[in-house]
């Protein structure tokens, strides 16, 4: 059995819904309307929310926009878009709801009866006879005059608003609108109107009425009514859609316009409601026209710029209140937005990270192309374009000494060598760089951070110290006592900058080099080497005055095998001369004359020169026999100075390096050296010379003062008179 709570339950829930459903509208339309289209029948009370939705309008006629009826989604009309037959179908059931995209339904159904009103446009069908009684009265009915009537009447409807009245009796009164619209009249000729009227929907009425008798005869011609809709301030000014950002260079000058508001109204133009005046609400204005960014104009809304300067990149969002009734209280208002943006223009100068770089040294011998400095400039514009920049050697290059290398956008520029640096042209130079910008400037000048100064110092350089062979080589035997001379190392050029040399590697001890000579001697006897061997040192040679700068050689030392030779120490050959340019003679080289074996007429002596190739280049030496050989110069020029020609004598396995003294001189045409003649002995040097002249030129000055003192003086006591002609002076 069914509880009976449940069952009353069931009978609830239909009546709660049909409770909640909405009342159903009707309205009437006549059948083949001749007026224009489309026609609008009635307002349907949208809820605030319709915003959210789409309004859909089913029905008899259909769904969508195929039935002749339509749904303004502004206003919320009900309008009908082409004429209707009441032949064809006298009513339409519509319904209109208020749905989301997904079909949700936010309001309604809203259900509509619209009744279409039948017209005398079918032709009879039968002809009939009546006996038609005319009475002749006074006629009353004379036109209505316009009536105003306000929109959005808050009345109790319906409304009467005029009357019309027909003299005779039967009288039936027929009313149409044109366009349709809420009006009625009753029996008695009374016109009303139904519902509150929109002048923005439809601003006038043409009412017209008709007096008939029973079977719908009109008596007369029908009265017009003309129904004016007054306007009320019931809508809001309309601002123009927010479009794209409007773009204002900076700098612009005050007063410069930005944008023109035109906000709409729908009321009645040239009235009151729609008198629109403009406010700016955002930035907030500040008092004092220097201080605002941006004014607007009260009531053309135009939008200019204030005094205070805007800042390149800048975004700003502009509110301005538009208000009908010229701003007065009780007006509506809406809220417009305007956006701003400041563009770049090119009013900065570009400027350099640094004014001064430097001091740089550079060696006077660096290569062409070598980096000397990077300089870095900066631009405070925003525009890319606006950021490319050119650069200068303004001061300092003229003889193109120095060049640039930068890419425009990248704010770095490179100062090279082009050319070779020059110690004694130029110790020094100041380089001016100047950045400019490639696009034309617009603000104020360039100013002194657009140049930079580079300082270069150009350092002397001085050639490390050569040697006359890249390696050396010698022989000694093992037998070799301390003190052997094996070779002299000397620079490449001898008139080069002094040498102090040294040896390297030198593990065992044997060897030691003079200091400044370069002479390399044996230190001790050479106990432990093997004859075959080759020791390998390395001589370094110093610029005496720079000792940074170095060169150094390899000396090879070949042990060779002999019996222990007796101690011979040869003695420099006596000084000798030869002629440059060359001529036909040379100097004697003989072997030592302490050598018994020489005496005894055993095995001859070999001669060589040292191993030198400086030496072997400029000199040539012959062998004349045994004992001795010729020394002659090799090239046709050889500087004229002393030289120490080394010359190797080996004998039985034994070996001597003699050092011949030769002096290189230029001669008379009967080979004779011309040589300077130094000071004679008993003859005065300069000083002296110089001595003696002063003490002789002060000796003969001071016997003339004594002279002529003498002479003043006796001069003086001839002219003072005897002391018997002076006269006494008398006694008072």
């Amino acid at each position: 059995m069914v509880p009976a709570w449940l069952w009353l339950l069931c009978f609830s829930i239909p009546q709660a819904v049909l409770e909640a459903q909405l009342a159903e509208l009707s309205v009437e339309v006549p059948e083949n309307y001749g007026g224009n289209f489309p026609l609008y029948l009635m307002k349907l009370l949208l809820p605030r929310q319709g915003a959210e939705g789409q309004i859909v309008l089913s029905g008899d006629s259909g769904k969508g926009a195929e039935g002749p009826f339509a749904m303004d989604p502004d206003s919320g009309f009900l309008l009908v878009t082409r004429a209707l037959d009441r032949e064809e179908q006298a009513e339409y059931q519509l319904q209109v709801t208020l749905e989301t995209e997904d079909g949700r339904v936010l309001w309604g159904p809203q259900p509509v009866l619209v009744h279409v009103r039948d017209e005398n446009d079918q032709a009879s069908g039968h002809q009939a006879t009546a006996t038609v009684e005319v009475s002749i009265v006074e006629s009353i009915w004379v036109p209505l005059k316009p009536i105003h009537l306000a929109e959005n009447l808050r009345v109790l409807y319906p409304y009467h608003i005029a009357q019309v009245h027909w003299s005779g009796s039967n009288v039936h009164y027929h009313l149409e609108s044109h366009p349709p619209g809420p009006f009625d009249v009753d029996a008695e000729g009374n016109l009303y109107v139904t519902r509150e009227l929109d002048r923005e929907a439809q601003a006038e009425y043409l009412l017209q009425v008709r007096a008939q008798n029973s079977r719908g005869e009109d008596y007369a011609a029908s009265l017009e009514l003309h129904v004016l809709v007054m306007d009320e301030n019931d809508n809001p000014p309309v601002c123009p859609a927010r479009g794209p950002a409007v773009s204002v260079p900076e700098l612009s000058p005050p007063g410069t316009e930005v944008t023109r508001l035109s906000a709409e109204d729908a009321d009645a133009p040239s009235s009151p409601n729609s008198h629109i005046v403009y406010q700016l609400l955002s930035p907030e204005p500040e008092d004092g026209v220097e201080r605002r960014a941006f004014q607007v104009e009260t009531t053309s809304g135009s939008v200019t710029l204030g005094g205070r300067p805007l800042r390149a990149g800048q975004d700003i969002l502009l509110l301005v209140l538009a208000m009908d009734l010229a701003g007065a209280e009780g007006g509506l208002s809406s809220t417009c937005e305007v956006e701003v943006t400041v563009t770049d223009i090119n009013d900065h100068a570009p400027e350099f990270t640094t004014s001064q770089i430097g001091p740089i040294s550079l060696p006077e011998d660096v290569e062409p192309r070598t980096l000397v400095a990077t300089l870095t400039a900066t631009d405070a514009d925003l525009e890319p374009t606006f950021r490319l920049m050119d650069f200068a050697i303004e001061r300092g290059n003229t003889e193109g000494t120095f060049g640039l290398d930068w890419e425009p956008d990248s704010g770095h520029v490179q100062l090279r060598l082009c050319k070779n640096l020059s110690y004694e042209a130029a110790p020094s130079h100041e380089v001016v760089v100047v950045v400019r910008s490639v696009a034309e400037l617009l603000g104020p000048g360039p100013g002194p951070g657009a140049t930079a100064t580079v300082t270069v110092l150009v350092e002397r350089v001085i050639p490390p110290p050569k040697l006359d062979q890249e390696s050396y080589e010698a022989s000694v035997p093992i037998s070799a006592p301390a003190g052997s001379l094996l070779l002299t190392v000397q620079p490449s050029d001898p008139m080069s900058r002094p040498l102090r040399f040294s040896l390297v590697n030198d593990s065992e001890g044997w060897l030691c080099i003079e200091k400044f000579s370069g002479e390399v001697r044996t230190t001790q006897s050479l106990q432990g080497a093997q004859p075959g061997d080759i020791y390998t040192v390395f001589v370094e040679a110093q610029d005496a005055d720079e000792p940074r700068l170095s060169t150094s050689a390899p000396l090879a030392i070949h042990f060779l095998k002999g019996p222990p030779a007796p101690a011979l120490t040869p003695a420099p050959v006596p000084s000798r001369y030869l002629c440059t340019p060359r001529q036909d003679h040379g100097v004697i080289v003989s072997g030592p004359s302490e050598d018994p074996d020489l005496a005894s007429g055993h095995s001859p002596y070999s001669f060589a020169l040292g191993p030198n190739p400086t030496v072997q280049r400029d000199w040539r030496l012959q062998t004349l026999n045994g004992s001795h050989a010729y020394l002659t110069l090799a090239l046709h020029w050889v500087e004229p100075r002393e030289y120490i020609v080394p010359v190797v004598v080996s004998h039985n396995a034994q070996m001597w390096q003699l050092r011949v003294q030769v002096i290189v001189c230029r001669c008379n045409v009967e080979g004779q050296c011309l040589r300077k003649v130094g000071r004679m002995k008993g003859m005065p040097t300069k000083l002296s010379a110089v001595g003696i002249l002063v003490g002789t030129l002060v000796a003969i000055g001071i016997f003339l003062i004594l002279i002529f003192t003498h002479w003043t003086l006796s001069r003086k006591k001839d002219l003072d008179p005897p002391a018997d002609s002076v006269p006494l002076k008398a006694t008072v």
